[in-house]
């Protein structure tokens, strides 16, 4: 079981932060502007993934991962976390715009106070 683990946990976050979806957030039906959100990034940490295994900086623990593996020696897992992870933080960011009360800014308030 220790080798689902990780994968165990991204499913994890999917499921505690779906809810917020169903409840207006609006971040899966706009597939377009989550990508953009999220698919530089993930570029940039899967490279630097990459190049940190190569150098032997870095590896994974087979008892934790899957052991499927995808070109350059990166795990599944490793690849799903970059995706999971900012997907999960999007949906939070967006569920507290829409939440949250709107504020003026502080220079807004200097303006109107003159």
């Amino acid at each position: 079981m220790d080798h689902l683990q990780y994968l165990a946990l991204l499913a994890g976050c999917v499921a505690v932060t779906l809810p917020l979806e169903l409840s207006g957030s609006r971040v899966y039906r706009r597939p377009r502007r989550l990508a953009r959100a999220v698919l530089p990034v993930a570029a940039v940490f899967v490279v630097w993934d990459v190049i940190a295994i190569a150098a032997g900086v870095w590896w994974y623990n087979p008892r934790y991962v899957t052991g499927i593996t995808l070109p350059l020696s990166l795990p599944l897992e490793e690849v799903l976390f970059f995706l999971v992870i900012p997907v999960c933080g999007v949906l939070t960011l967006e569920t507290v715009r829409r939440l949250a009360p709107r504020r003026r800014s502080p220079a807004r308030e200097k303006e109107d106070v003159r």
